[in-house]
């Protein structure tokens, strides 16, 4: 599986990808979840002018699944990673958050984060299986920024279901020195 930039093209499939991974929570009794539109093709084209959206692809280039991030608090949060079920429990959605918690070390930056849903098994479990911590009232990483996005996230109708912000901390880049 190869991991790129997502290109202009293919912002549409990428609704069509969050589109059927948010059919499992009919399931669990979240069809408003299931039923949420998936982000405007102008924010998914932000994210990918802003170099902050990438594709896992398939043997053809085409992809089946993608991680939007941004920058909160001095880390890389992952505002959206969406894996078609068609690819699912391959790998693919790690492989994303992999490529991030590189990129984000590249930059200088801490931790990733993240909010998601606690009782949903893809959801906090499967991140906590990542390395993601979850982050309660009372705990120093529970920014600001982490805050707001929670507060948004309810605003939006989805603290509707037990929600919870997590964070893993990222090892620092390796410091390449230049021979003397």
């Amino acid at each position: 599986m190869r991991i790129r930039a997502a290109a202009p093209a293919e912002l549409p499939l990428l609704q069509s990808i969050e589109r059927a991974a948010g059919e499992p929570f009919r399931a669990l009794g979240m069809a408003a979840i299931a039923d949420d539109e998936p982000l405007p093709l102008d924010v998914l084209e932000g994210y990918r002018a802003a170099g902050r959206a990438w594709v896992a692809v398939d043997g053809a280039d085409r992809p089946v699944a993608y991680l939007l991030a941004d920058t909160v608090d001095g880390a890389a949060h992952i505002e959206q990673v969406s894996v078609h079920p068609g690819a699912a429990r391959r790998g693919v959605g790690r492989a994303l958050i992999e490529h991030l918690a590189k990129a984000a070390g590249e930059e200088g930056l801490t931790a990733l984060t993240l909010t998601t849903f606690t009782e949903v098994p893809w959801n906090a479990p499967y991140y906590t299986r990542l390395g993601f911590r979850a982050l309660d009232e009372t705990d120093p990483d529970l920014t600001d920024g982490l805050r707001a996005i929670s507060r948004a996230e309810a605003a939006h109708g989805l603290a509707a279901w037990p929600r919870v912000c997590m964070r893993r901390e990222l090892a620092p880049a390796p410091v390449v020195r230049e021979p003397s």
